[in-house]
């Protein structure tokens, strides 16, 4: 016999625990999933029934209503996934003896091949950072930091000191979900970290809560994500590279350009934190250009 759920609220919150701490999901993903239950609650409140007692037709009804409101496939799809998380969760502790979202199917969603910028591109952008000036030096530990360790903007920002490894030339890197993993840096990147906290950071007056950060505004306290933006977008402009560009095409820049130097998929997928090796597959299909001269060159069959 199922549990009544007696209050709503604290399923949520024990359901949010859950999803930090045994899925191990970030604060803002788990919110969302949240919200997305919250949105539901409502939904079949309106119908007479509560979470507990809806059905399969309740639950497709819901995503039929959020097509027609315009919603994106891939927003649906992440809505779903909670959703799904959620009725998983109910069963677990009891109040469900049958999940509802078994058969239930999110949108398919096409792949979407990401911006990349040549070696060239980059170069012109780096090119045009004065290196006479605090914030020029910075930009170029930052772009060099980026490109050469292919961080998300947010593990760039949260980036600390102590997590450098300069004589092992390696980086921890806390991602996705508060993971962590380590990340080898080049010899050029750890040079420009190096110039940017000499002649830079060490003079700098550090907020309270920042002194371990490595990457600081002109007040001492850690860059936003929307400052990597204005960074970047500025370089751009002044590089005349017509893309459009984003910290996290530096990301893909990364990936690519080690695929196609040759890097074997399983380390580009650990340097990236990706968890499914399909997430990094998609970089199979950037430059096919690429992976047909691999098989024409390397391919037995082909030297005879």
């Amino acid at each position: 016999m199922a549990r009544t759920i007696e209050d709503i609220g604290d399923v949520k919150r024990r359901f949010e625990v859950y999803l930090r701490v045994e899925k191990g999901l970030s604060q803002n993903t788990a919110a969302a999933y949240v919200r997305d239950v919250e949105h539901l609650t409502a939904y079949v409140l309106q119908a007479g029934k509560a979470v507990d007692t809806a059905v399969e037709a309740d639950l497709e009804q819901f995503v039929c209503t959020l097509k027609d409101l315009g919603i994106q496939p891939r927003s649906q799809a992440r809505i779903i996934s909670g959703i799904k998380s959620f009725y998983k969760f109910l069963k677990m502790e009891g109040y469900i003896e049958r999940n509802p979202t078994r058969l239930l199917e999110a949108p398919k969603l096409g792949r979407h091949l990401p911006d990349v910028l040549t070696l060239e591109e980059i170069d012109a952008m780096v090119d045009c950072i004065d290196m006479s000036t605090p914030e020029g030096m910075r930009n170029r530990a930052i772009i060099e930091t980026m490109y050469g360790c292919g961080l998300r903007v947010s593990e760039l920002v949260g980036l600390r000191m102590s997590c450098i490894y300069v004589d092992e030339e390696y980086v921890i890197v806390h991602g996705k979900g508060d993971k962590q993993r380590l990340v080898p840096i080049s010899p050029v990147a750890l040079h420009y970290i190096d110039q940017y906290l000499k002649e830079v950071r060490c003079h700098m007056v550090v907020k309270p809560g920042n002194h371990d950060v490595l990457f600081l505004n002109r007040r001492g306290a850690a860059l936003s994500r929307q400052m990597v933006f204005i960074v970047i977008k500025n370089l751009c402009e002044l590089a005349g590279v017509r893309k459009t560009v984003s910290p996290h095409t530096l990301r893909h820049s990364f990936a690519t350009h080690l695929l196609e130097g040759g890097a074997n998929l399983r380390a580009i997928q650990q340097m990236l934190g990706h968890e499914s090796i399909a997430t990094t597959e998609i970089y199979m299909h950037i430059d096919r250009s690429h992976l047909r001269d691999e098989i024409l060159n390397h391919h037995p069959r082909n030297k005879q």
